[in-house]
This record gives C-alpha cells, sequence and structure tokens, in this order.
C-alpha cells in the first residue's frame, strides 16, 4: 500500500501494519476487563452470541462509515467531516461534529491513563512482593493519590514516547510488536487456566447460551453498547487512522480483519476471565452474591483475579500476576495511542507544527489533564466516563451515519468507493451499505443513547 505521496511518513507503510494499528486501537482494556464482565453478568453464551450478531449489523456498517470519511478526507476528523458538507452550514456542522470527537478522544485519554497506570503498578507489586518489598507492595496495590500521579506519569510517557516516532516507526512498528505479543499471552494465559480445577465449569458457563437471557432487552442494550465501543467508533480515532490509507486500500475487507480481530481477542479474554473466576471460586475466592450476582464487577481485574492469583503458590502468583497485568497494560498502550493521535494529527494540520512539537504540546496537555483528574478524582473520574461513553461518543457516531448516509452526495461518494482496488462499486453490497448506514445504523444508536438514562 502506497500513499499519494510516496515520501510521506504519515501513512501506512503495509496493510498488515494499518491491520494491527486499527485492531490495536479497538482491542483495549473494555475488551479484556469488560467484555468477559459483560458476558459473566448477562448470561454467558448468550451475550456472545448477541455480540457476535451485532459486530455484523452494527460495528462493521459503522467502522467502515468511520474509515471512509477518513480516507476519503486525508485530513483531521474536524476538515474530513467539513469536506463533506454541501454548503457552509453542512460544512460547519461537520467540522462541529469532527472537533467533538477530537475533544472526546482527549477526554477519554485523560481516564484511560489513570486506569492503564494501575496496570503498571499492579504488575510491578508482585515483583516487590517477591524481594521482600511489602510496604512497597502495598503502595503499588493502594488507591492513594501518590501512586495514581506516579503511574498515570509513567504511563503517558509511554505513549508519547511511541507518538514522537510517527506513523510508520512509531504507531506501525508498536502495533505490529505488541499486537502478536498480546494474542501469545492471550493464548498462553487461556491455555494454563484450563489446566486448573474448576474452569471447565467457567467454559461451560460461557459456551452454554440462556437464550431467555440472549433476547432479554437488557442484553441486546449491553451487547450493543459493548460492540459499539470496543471499536472506539465515535472517539475520530478510526477517521485519523483511515486518513492514513491510500485511495485504493478496500476498506471492506480491512474493516472485517480488524472487526474479527477485534471479536477474536475479546472472545480469548472472556475465555481467560470468566474461567479464572471459576477457578477463583474453587479456590475459596467468593465471586457470586447470594443472589448470584457478580460481586465487585467493576473491579473484577483488581480484586478477585489477584485473589485467584495469590491461591496458586508464589512463584505461579508471581509470573501468572505479571503476565496477566502486562497483557493489559499492552491492551490500554495500544488504544491510548490512537486516541491520542487524534488531537496531535489535528495540532499537526491546523498549525503547521512538526510531529515532535504536536506531540510534546498535546502530551504535556493530556498528561496534565490526567493528572487533574487523579487529584480530583472522585469528581471527576466517573463523570468523564459518563460523559465521553455515554454522551459524546454516541452523539459523534450518530453524526457520522447521517453524514455518509444523508449529506455525502451520493455521487462523491460512489466515486470515493469506485477508487478501491479490486471493487464493483454496482455490486450488491456496496449499493446496500450506504442505504443501511443512512436508515438503520442511527435508529440502533440512537436505542443505545436512549438505553443509557432509562
Amino acid at each position: 500500500m502506497q500513499s499519494a505521496n510516496t515520501n510521506s511518513t504519515n501513512h501506512f507503510s503495509s496493510r498488515l501494519g494499518f491491520i494491527m494499528a486499527a485492531a490495536g486501537s479497538a482491542v483495549g482494556v473494555g475488551n479484556i476487563w469488560g467484555f468477559p464482565t459483560q458476558a459473566a453478568t448477562h448470561g454467558g453464551g448468550a451475550f456472545l452470541l448477541v455480540y457476535l450478531v451485532l459486530i455484523f449489523i452494527l460495528g462493521i456498517p459503522m467502522l467502515m462509515a468511520e474509515l471512509m470519511i477518513g480516507r476519503h478526507g486525508q485530513t483531521n476528523p474536524a476538515d474530513a467531516m467539513g469536506k463533506l458538507g454541501c454548503n457552509s452550514l453542512t460544512r460547519s456542522l461537520g467540522k462541529t461534529i469532527g472537533l467533538i470527537s477530537i475533544v472526546t478522544a482527549g477526554l477519554i485519554y485523560t481516564f484511560y491513563s489513570i486506569l492503564s497506570g494501575w496496570f503498571v503498578s499492579f504488575a510491578i507489586a508482585p515483583i516487590a512482593t517477591a524481594f521482600g518489598s511489602n510496604d512497597t507492595a502495598a503502595w503499588l496495590m493502594d488507591f492513594s493519590l501518590s501512586r495514581n500521579l506516579v503511574f498515570t506519569l509513567i504511563f503517558s510517557t509511554l505513549v508519547f514516547l511511541v507518538l514522537l516516532q510517527g506513523v510508520q516507526e512509531g504507531i506501525e512498528k508498536w502495533s505490529k510488536r505488541l499486537m502478536p505479543l498480546l494474542l501469545i499471552m492471550l493464548i498462553a494465559g487461556v491455555a494454563y487456566i484450563f489446566s486448573l480445577n474448576g474452569a471447565s465449569e467457567g467454559i461451560s458457563a460461557l459456551l452454554t447460551p440462556n437464550f431467555a437471557k440472549a433476547i432479554a432487552p437488557d442484553t441486546l442494550i449491553n451487547a450493543l453498547g459493548q460492540t459499539f465501543f470496543s471499536l472506539t467508533i465515535g472517539t475520530g480515532a478510526m477517521m485519523v487512522y483511515g486518513s492514513y490509507l491510500s485511495q485504493k486500500e478496500n476498506i471492506a475487507k480491512l474493516t472485517v480483519w480488524v472487526a474479527f480481530t477485534d471479536s477474536g481477542i475479546a472472545f480469548l479474554a472472556a475465555f481467560l476471565i470468566i474461567p479464572a473466576m471459576y477457578v477463583a471460586q474453587h479456590n475459596g475466592v467468593q465471586i457470586f452474591s447470594p443472589e448470584g450476582k457478580l460481586i465487585d464487577s467493576d473491579a473484577l481485574v483488581f480484586t478477585v483475579l489477584p485473589a485467584l492469583f495469590s491461591t496458586l503458590g508464589d512463584t505461579a502468583n508471581l509470573i501468572i500476576s505479571v503476565v496477566f497485568f502486562m497483557l493489559l497494560i499492552i491492551a490500554g498502550l495500544t488504544s491510548a495511542i490512537s486516541i491520542a493521535e487524534v488531537p496531535t494529527s489535528y495540532v499537526m494540520q491546523k498549525c503547521g507544527f512538526s510531529r515532535q512539537r504536536a506531540t510534546l504540546i498535546i502530551g504535556l496537555l493530556l498528561t496534565a489533564l490526567s493528572l487533574l483528574l487523579a487529584v480530583f478524582f472522585e469528581t471527576l473520574f466517573s463523570f468523564t466516563i459518563m460523559l465521553t461513553t455515554q454522551m459524546t461518543q454516541p452523539l459523534v457516531a450518530l453524526g457520522i451515519a447521517i453524514y455518509l448516509g444523508w449529506i455525502w452526495r451520493q455521487s462523491q461518494l460512489l466515486k470515493a468507493i469506485s477508487k478501491q482496488e479490486g471493487v464493483d462499486a454496482t455490486g450488491l453490497f456496496w449499493r446496500i451499505w450506504p442505504r443501511y448506514v443512512k436508515y438503520v445504523c442511527p435508529v440502533l444508536i440512537i436505542a443505545i443513547a436512549i438505553r443509557q438514562f432509562v
């Protein structure tokens, strides 16, 4: 894959590089942490079944829409959305939607960096214990302002060191390294957990669908939300990555690769976490309340799983704990890199700054905001999550669906589709997809948004 400007490094150098980077953006903490928790809470196999269906009916069409707009615009989300407008009003509204996505990405980064910083501290804690430094281990695992500030800063430093290296040498190269490593660690973790007593009960719970729960409104809406947010739709990240693609790349094929990689990682994570929960229960760790509800679902990886690891013996506890939290660090890094790239690319293009200067400015700004969030954690952390994931992400995604379906001139969209190698724009798929995004996707997105407040 070559860009129009072959000398530019602001394009992915290969199809594999894009797939690894885009899949890394999609494969985040939500896949390793959120997806298994959702599955455990909403009927195991029933949730997996509904999620798989929704990947097809919402995830893939909307991911294609965001990539198509980004690739067409070859610029930041604000200007890419603005280009779709047919008059000054629709161009201004498009730019506003794009700007909201950029701000949303920045705000998501602030709580994401704090959460991922915890993974770093939890990965180091068992090592401190092994060296006999119990006080240090306790500080690393206990919630405190000092711990949060230190590890938020460490994680942010890692993210922006990658972004400083650019698209090909930073984002693409590190995605190619981290994503295979994440996959290997997941498979190894699943194989180990499967060998422990109690795992078979978790596997059974995961694979046995409860069809009554599968059609329950709660399961449907939560699976829809997980699909929507796991693919980072509505943050502008995929639009930015789309702008780094050649006009000749087949967006449909790339989207399927990214969606299936994302879903595959989520399924593997479920096969790691849910059997591990039942292993923990077998070893005397309480994971369900007397009413059968999952205890501490939001803090599962910080409470239930460390309690499980501690029952496996000192050596196993050290190895498994470090590997598990390294897994979460990698997932956090690949997503945080894509999210931070959104405002970084905007500053580069709008201000004419070099990547180094833009990365430094955005890095300092987002890190400062993250530290501010850590200082005022009780007031701002949950509010920021609610504001971004429940309000602005659905709003941006709705705007993307409306603009592709209703605002973008069909002749221009058809031209963008026709530029792709090996694509017949008059084929059934390419005739249905724009109409599907136009009519069906907005209804599904509005359903998610309404459900958040009902």
